[in-house]
């Protein structure tokens, strides 16, 4: 297999740290971004594969910038890894709007403003894979996550669309749906909560708070066996639309598909009774 060139967002920490470290020990190339002090990275990986940039998703000049940096660096890209992004736990009466809008400005329109930058080499290649990283509250949302469920909601339907559209060019994607993982995501740099807090929530979103601090690195997911898994599917070649990542996520997805096939079954009746009579 040829060796890949990997655009990974958000590298400094987490999963984006581990999936360039198991796609350096692959042999591949990785352009990794992150926010700042690039040398930070470069001093923790030495590895000539690596080219470190600096981005801040949010801004799409520098998006483009970024990614022009690599394709000078490398000649092209072949794997785009959209990590970079924060959590916001609270109920979502308590969130205010500067908070969500930060959140929705990284999560979903950081995500667009690479994807935008990046496709125009996909399509002149009608190659390449794009890595949606995605979290199982991206299809089934819970109290305390539901303003960043709906963060990742987004990115699931950007994903399917996505996936639709560049088919035809030779263009795979992907979204991947990690459950809990033992990374740094629940610490104050990776995870926001709201600053109001509503007593009323407090069985609710407010269990979520604590319930969050209680796990915090006693997650059962293991970071380094995703980034494992992330090389596999980037192997692929019919890799899947959904990557659930996790017997937590699989549970929770299972519980979804079983209760909105119960609705369904409940209301069927109103479900069809809706349609023009022929």
């Amino acid at each position: 297999m040829k060796t890949k060139v990997w655009f990974i967002t958000g590298a400094s920490r987490g999963f984006g740290l581990e999936i360039a470290k198991a796609a350096l020990a692959n042999g591949d190339k990785v352009v990794a971004t992150v926010r700042s002090q690039p040398e930070k990275l470069s001093g923790e990986i030495s590895n000539d594969n690596l080219h470190v940039v600096t981005l801040d998703v949010t801004n799409e000049e520098e998006a483009k910038h970024a990614v022009k940096q690599a394709i000078d660096h490398f000649g092209r890209i072949d794997v785009l890894v959209n990590n970079a992004g924060f959590g916001l736990l609270g109920a979502v009466e308590e969130a205010s709007d500067s908070e969500v809008r930060h959140s929705f400005d990284t999560n979903v329109f950081g995500l667009l403003n690479v994807t935008r930058a990046v496709l125009p080499y996909f399509r002149s290649q009608r190659s390449g894979h794009l890595i949606n990283l995605s979290s199982v509250v991206g299809l089934t949302s819970t109290a305390g996550w539901g303003l960043y469920a709906s963060t990742k909601f987004a990115v699931e339907g950007i994903n399917e669309a996505l996936a639709a559209e560049l088919k035809p060019l030779g263009i795979h994607v992907t979204a991947v749906e990690p459950g809990f993982f033992r990374t740094n995501f629940l610490d104050g740099s990776s995870l926001t909560a709201a600053k109001t807090v509503i007593e009323d929530y407090s069985g609710t979103s407010g269990q979520m708070r604590a319930f969050a601090s209680q796990i915090n690195y006693k997650q059962p997911g293991d970071p380094v066996k995703l980034a494992a898994a992330i090389m596999k599917l980037a192997a692929s070649s019919n890799p899947p639309v959904h990557l659930p990542l996790g017997n937590d996520t699989l549970l929770y997805f299972n519980q979804k598909m079983d209760m909105l096939n119960k609705e369904m079954q409940e209301w069927h009746g109103v479900i069809t009774s809706t349609d023009y009579e022929l």
